[in-house]
């Protein structure tokens, strides 16, 4: 019998762009080349700060800015997602991001990804507002109040700290991010392709500690 294909880790974060489109289809394309996703969430915040920076480059550089969002509205029209700039940018999407680290494992995860996703850049719905995220929950199927309560616990926080810092060590700068099951990197969303297909014909090389599911 053939064993599955190793499943490959999608590293996101809430107020990233382009891993708007990349959570919409990650587990499509995945699942078309028999592969299966981690979802990883974490922050960009503390990674920013280290390289000194105390806001998205998308607003500290204006041209590359104003070229992402219209890149990002031609991602969307083609893959026929919903865009609508956010008024404000990047949100916090920290409470979004300690649910879906807290509940990595759960089976409605991905769903939930997807509805803060369409919240924030389809909706342009305040993802740091609990209240959103309740909505977001209840999206997916799931009730809102013990895992609101549950993602501001101690556990919780430490967790989503622990998550941010693997990234680090992984060598993350930027979401998305997909890490192949021997630590190889791929970062964008137009990079999904390539790292589906790395394993496939490149052979366990353990580049990265700490790059296996």
């Amino acid at each position: 019998m053939t064993e599955p294909a190793p499943p490959l880790e999608f590293w996101f974060e809430f107020a990233s762009t382009y891993s708007y489109p990349a959570a919409m289809r990650v587990e499509r394309a995945a699942r078309e080349r028999g592969r299966s996703v981690v979802w990883r969430a974490f922050l960009l915040g503390p990674i920013f700060g280290a390289q000194g920076w105390n806001d998205s480059p998308f607003n500290i550089y204006p041209a590359k800015g104003a070229y992402m969002w219209r890149d990002l509205e031609r991602i969307c029209a083609a893959d026929g997602l919903a865009m609508n700039r956010p008024s404000r940018f990047p949100r916090n999407g920290l409470l979004a991001a300690r649910v879906a680290c807290a509940n990595a494992a759960e089976p409605w995860l991905p769903a939930f990804v997807r509805a803060v996703y369409d919240a924030n850049f389809a909706r342009d719905r305040e993802i740091s507002e609990p209240a959103v995220v309740a909505e977001c929950l209840e999206r997916a199927g799931q009730g809102a109040a013990p895992l609101l309560e549950a993602a501001q616990s101690d556990a919780a926080k430490a967790a989503l700290r622990a998550q941010t810092e693997r990234a680090t060590k992984l060598g993350i700068f930027g979401a998305p991010t997909f890490v192949t099951p021997d630590g190889e990197l791929f970062w964008g969303n137009d990079r999904l392709e390539d790292a589906l297909a790395w394993p496939l014909r490149a052979p366990s090389r353990g580049r990265r500690a700490g790059g296996s599911v």
